[in-house]
Order: structure tokens, then sequence, then C-alpha cells
């Protein structure tokens, strides 16, 4: 076949790049053209996004890929995190600036919510984990602060959604990031809405949900003529990160057959498995499990770990305060730091948000009664082997759900370019892991636009593509003993 470029806008909630996907009907080759920061702003005691930046650097990124190759991009396609959103007012002008999933106008909501709707409840009608940060939270928030801008919203877009809706003019919420909203009921396939007036929320607001791989439609005139881009369709990825990240592990078997668990790992560690259907029971809410759209009409079952989260914090830390390190000299300090000297639990509240991620961690150690790290490697070190055992809590889990061990841990993403924190998941959990690819959101992104334009004939042929295009590295158990060891004494912290 003739040679096809897709367009992948990957954006994370410390950075994006505009990757560009070759591909000649065998293999997928990838091209960075663009890459820019990202991240949360403080305005008035809230934490913003800074949308109007954020879209800037999109045009910028089509611009450069625009003058590259100009109509020789077929399609272009944005994945985000999950949970944060915008609205739509009256002639669809946008209702302020969204908000950062990490602002506190949702400490202690979920505690008020349970007061009109049981936790029970909430979780058979969306079958989603709770975590504060959730829209339906974020929402709530909104309506008992008696928001101007949720009484006049008419439209309400997924992150993601609202970049689609500037690039198309075609509003759609695409299924996997809608599924991250506590809004969705997975088993009717549509908006939760007893649940939504039930909280006296405006259900009017959500629209169809459309499926990854749907095609919304040419660049509008303007971004077309100002891009150079006039060829391409905005087709929607699997518009959630980790549902285009999960796509993208080199698999040879289908969904039906779960002898493997996947761990997309950035910012946040998304770990779970691919299924058919939802998983929703009293095991899947005694764990506090999701279920997530993924392609392909499968749910990604699974559980967020606060992932590297915890060292780019640290890094941030030391960085303001003049070290100016960069990874490979975090990575050295963290390897000749002493094994499992003490422990966290990743997802503790003392971790979500705080102002010194370093002190929060030294404080959680004296707290519990433990050796205090006195050093910037032994913090590293605390926090990566710590989030390596949350996964063998999670493996656990995983594996009561299916009934089955689970054999192989795929992890996808960037975070598998820390070798220390891969091979650490592979001594927590006893089993084989396979690391890589690493970019796979924006691999899983460009292969389903090559889905959508009938280039690959499916996900399946698409992870085979996949798998012959990329390598992954595998890490096998270590030092087992000393790491069940550990475990005891994590579970204590638990």
């Amino acid at each position: 076949m003739v040679k096809k470029s897709y367009l992948a806008i990957d954006m994370g909630a410390s950075s994006g790049r505009h990757i560009v996907g070759h591909f000649d009907g065998e293999r997928l080759t990838l091209e960075e053209v663009y890459r820019f920061e990202n991240g949360s702003i403080e305005m008035a005691g809230n934490l913003f996004w800074n949308f109007p930046g954020q879209w800037g650097h999109v045009v910028a990124g089509l611009q450069a890929v625009g003058a590259l190759y100009g109509s020789g991009i077929v399609s272009v396609g944005i994945d985000t995190w999950g949970v944060d959103f915008g609205l739509l007012g009256r002639n669809d002008t946008l209702l302020g600036i969204p908000l950062c999933y990490r602002d506190p106008r949702t400490d202690g909501i979920m505690e008020r919510a349970f007061q009109t709707v049981s936790r029970d409840e909430i979780f058979a009608q969306t079958g989603l984990q709770f975590i504060q940060i959730n829209t339906l939270y974020q929402l709530l928030a909104m309506k008992w602060a008696n928001s101007p801008i949720l009484e006049q919203a008419e439209s309400f877009l997924m992150m993601p959604d609202l970049f689609h809706w500037l690039m198309s003019g075609v509003k759609a919420n695409e299924f996997s990031n809608a599924t991250t909203t506590q809004c969705y009921n997975p088993q009717t396939g549509g908006w939760a809405t007893s649940l939504l007036e039930k909280f006296g929320l405006p259900s009017q607001i959500f629209a169809t949900v459309a499926q990854p791989g749907t095609t919304l439609g040419k660049l509008t005139a303007s971004v077309a003529k100002n891009t150079g881009l006039s060829a391409a369709n905005v087709v929607l990825p699997g518009t959630h990160d980790t549902a285009s990240a999960v796509m993208a592990a080199p698999i040879s078997r289908s969904s039906g057959q779960t002898d493997w668990c996947y761990i997309s790992l950035g910012t946040w560690a998304l770990m779970g498995i691919e299924t058919e259907k939802p998983i929703i029971n009293e095991t899947a809410a005694k764990f506090n499990f999701t279920n997530e759209g993924g392609v392909g009409n499968t749910t990604r079952v699974l559980k967020n770990i606060s992932g590297l989260w915890l060292v780019q914090e640290c890094r941030r830390n030391w960085n303001q305060n003049g070290r100016n390190w960069e990874w490979e000299h975090l990575n050295a300090l963290a390897a000749n730091a002493a094994e499992l000297a003490s422990l966290i639990d990743p997802d503790d509240r003392d971790f979500l948000s705080p102002t010194d991620m370093p002190e929060a961690i030294r404080k959680y150690t004296a707290r519990t009664e433990q050796t205090v790290p006195d050093s910037e490697g032994a913090i590293l070190r605390c926090a990566l082997e710590s989030i390596a055992l949350k996964f063998r809590y999670t493996l656990e889990m995983c594996e009561s759900l299916i009934g089955r061990k689970i054999e192989t841990i795929h992890i996808v993403g960037g975070g598998t370019k820390n070798r220390q924190l891969c091979q650490a998941a592979a001594n927590a959990c006893g089993r084989r892991v396979v690391a890589g690819p690493v970019e796979a959101t924006a691999i899983g992104n460009l292969m389903m636009q090559a889905v959508a334009s009938g280039d690959v004939g499916g996900i399946q042929q698409a992870r085979e593509v996949i798998r012959n295009s990329f390598e992954t590295t595998e890490y096998f158990p270590q030092n087992v003993d000393a790491w069940q060891n550990a475990y005891g004494r994590f579970l204590k912290l638990l």
C-alpha cells in the first residue's frame, strides 16, 4: 500500500506532543514534530488548566506538521487525561476556564454526596471507583457552590472533546473519556440519567456518546487554512490516554482470554484487565475498581494508582530549590540507595497534592514509625518501591476478579523508561513484566485512526502491527524473599 501518515496529539498533565505516524501496511514508525509543556496554574485559590495556551500549542503543532506534510496527513486525533471538562453555553460560548482535577473544591465532597445517593447505588449505576477527582464530584461542587457557569451550561465536553470541537466544529462525547466521569452507566450504554437527576444535575447537557474510530469530519475551514492540513479528517481515538495506551499493549490474545494485565505508567499508574463486559459486583465494589471504556467495545477494569507523580513532584521541588537535576541523575541516586528501607502508601491523601513532596514522604515514614529517608536517593527509592508493592496489591485484586492467575504484566507508556520501577514491579509481583512500547498512547491513537480509515482491519490486526513495529524489554523477578517480607510490612500501612 501507499504509505499513509496520521497525526496523534497526545496531551498529558505535564506535557504534550504532536506525533506523526507513518504506516506502510506492515510497520508503523513515529516522528515527533512538536512538544510543549503543560500544567495547572493557580488563580484566586483554584487550580485551572491554561486552556487558551493549550489550544495555542495544539495549533502551533498542527502548523509544524502542516509545513512538513500538508495534505499528506490523513487524519488527526487528540487524547488527554480523564475526568476534567468544559461547559458551553448559548451559541456555543465557552463558559469559564476548565479546572484541574487536583483543585481542592472536591475535598470532602464524596461524603456529602453519599448523604444524597448511597455509595452502593452510585457504583451499581456507574461501576466506577470512588475518587474525589471524578467528574461527578466536580459537578456537585459546582452545584453546591451555586455556580453560575453550571446554571448557564447547555453542552458538556471533556477536555479532548473540547479540542476536537475546536478543530472540527462538531460536539461529541467520546466513549472512553465519558466513562471516567462517574456519570455514565456502562450496563445501559448511556449516561446515568436517573443518578444525575437524583443529584439535581442537568442531564440534558450530556450528548450522545460516540465510539472510538468515529470520524467527525474535516478540520474547520479556518483551522485548515491556518495549518495547511487541507485533507485531514478529525477522528476520535480512544480519547482517554489510558484507552489508547492499552490498545497499544502488544498482546496476541483477545480480551476474552485474560492471562495478562496492563499498567499504563505515567503520572498515574492505571492497572487492570481488558474484558468484553463490565465487572460490576460486590467484589469489584469492595476493591474500589473501575469500569472504563476501551477501544473495540471492550471494558478496562482497572484501578488508579499514584504513579510517577511522586517522583515528578520530588524532582520539581528539588529543582525549584536550585538543583537542576535531570532524570538520569535521579535514577542513579535511587539505584545507590538501600533497598526496601522504608515504605509508603502511594495513594494516601498526604500525597495527592502536597506543596513539598519530599517532606510529605519523610513525615509519613516518621508517623508510621519507619526509618525516615535521609537523602534524595532514599526518598526516590522509597517512592518507587512503594509504587511497585501497590502493583502487587492490585494484581491480587485483578486475579480475584477473574478467578485465575495472571502470568504476564504489560507495562506501557513513558514510565517504561524507568527501568528501576519496571524491575521493582517484577520483583514485587513475582511475575514476568513486558515493558513497552514507550509511546503507547500516541501509538494507540494513531492505530485507531488507521482502523477508522480502513487501512487496518481491526484492533487485533493493529496490535499485530504494533508487535512488529516496536521493541519491548522483559523483566523477571529477583530477590523474591526480601520483597515478600517487604510486602507484609506494606500491607500493615494499608
